[in-house]
């Protein structure tokens, strides 16, 4: 049921932003945790365009998050299927009437996911944390998107919590780039959010980690990068390699070949070093002529229910 506080946010569209998202949403093996359940959101949806601020950790800053924190701690079993959920508004499903949701079709990017280690899911800092890749996903050998795919499933990323992940709390970094105005200096648009997570059933791996700041630079291959032209044969997503069970993260280029899955045992295993940030971006390209009717009808099993088409809170920002 939705409250009527919730349904005051239809009453007032115009002069609110196009194009941003939130992620806001879990499932675990398909099961729905519940909307903004475990999600530290903001108030406003955003991007981050500063990679050496602390608001690419979890986001905030220009875009506040709203406080006091759910709560909720997310248990997931190692091996599980777990889904993160965007939309353009605070929306609990899918809106087709809103042409932006799940974003704007011409906001193409990678999407990855994060875990840092912490001792209390529920604690509020963020700051000094140690992270690791679990998941990624950039451009596909058809010339497609990360962006595109979850655009098709109304919102919705699927991937595997690793099996050997050790048990424990972590907060869940699941991040969008978008790449639309990349070919300048801080023209790449960050959407993330954190979820406070529990893993459970776990193993014993010990991977390298990254700092958030410190991960990307402002100017690394997979940030400022022009999509448009000339085409992109290959494109480096910023970070390390997602971890793969049995071997810890490594560097390497996103090829146009390879179609990151979303288990992460199918995730790009390479031998160089996470500290090497691939070769290839270049120019680059790839018009973003995808419409809104590439937003297919059908969401992934782990759809969330309901079907009414209801609109949350849009949020007044400038758009680009």
């Amino acid at each position: 049921m939705i409250s009527p506080s919730f349904l005051l946010g239809v009453l007032s569209l115009s002069g609110y932003v196009l194009g941003h998202t939130i992620f806001q949403h879990v499932y675990v093996n398909g099961v729905d945790q519940g909307h903004l359940k475990g999600v530290r959101y903001p108030s406003y949806n955003g991007p981050i365009n500063d990679v050496t601020t602390d608001d690419i950790i979890c986001n905030g800053g220009p875009n506040p998050l709203v406080t006091p924190y759910d709560t909720t701690i997310i248990e997931i079993p190692a091996g599980a299927t777990v889904t993160a959920e965007f939309h353009h508004g605070l929306y609990p499903t899918y809106v087709p009437t809103d042409g932006d949701d799940p974003i704007a079709t011409s906001h193409k990017g990678p999407i990855m996911v994060y875990l840092a280690k912490v001792s209390s899911a529920l604690q509020t800092t963020v700051t000094g944390l140690q992270w690791f890749k679990i998941y990624e996903d950039g451009l596909h050998s058809d010339g497609t998107w990360a962006v595109d795919t979850m655009i098709t499933n109304q919102g919705k990323v699927n991937f595997q919590m690793p099996v050997c992940v050790p048990n424990g709390e972590y907060f869940m970094r699941v991040e969008l780039i978008a790449l639309h105005g990349a070919g300048s200096l801080l023209g790449a648009q960050f959407y993330l959010e954190c979820a406070q997570i529990r893993v459970t059933g776990g193993g014993s791996a010990s991977p390298a980690t990254v700092s958030f700041p410190g991960a990307y630079g402002q100017s690394d291959p997979g940030i400022l990068v022009n999509i448009y032209y000339p085409v992109l044969t290959s494109y480096t997503i910023p970070g390390p390699r997602p971890i793969t069970c049995g071997t810890t993260a490594a560097s390497s280029t996103s090829s146009s070949s390879s179609r990151a899955s979303s288990s992460t045992s199918s995730s790009r295993s390479s031998s160089s070093s996470s500290s090497s940030r691939a070769s290839s971006s270049s120019s680059s390209s790839r018009a973003s002529s995808s419409t809104s009717s590439s937003r297919a009808s059908s969401s992934s099993s782990s759809s969330s229910s309901g079907g009414a088409a209801l609109y949350g809170k849009l949020f007044p920002v400038s758009c680009s």
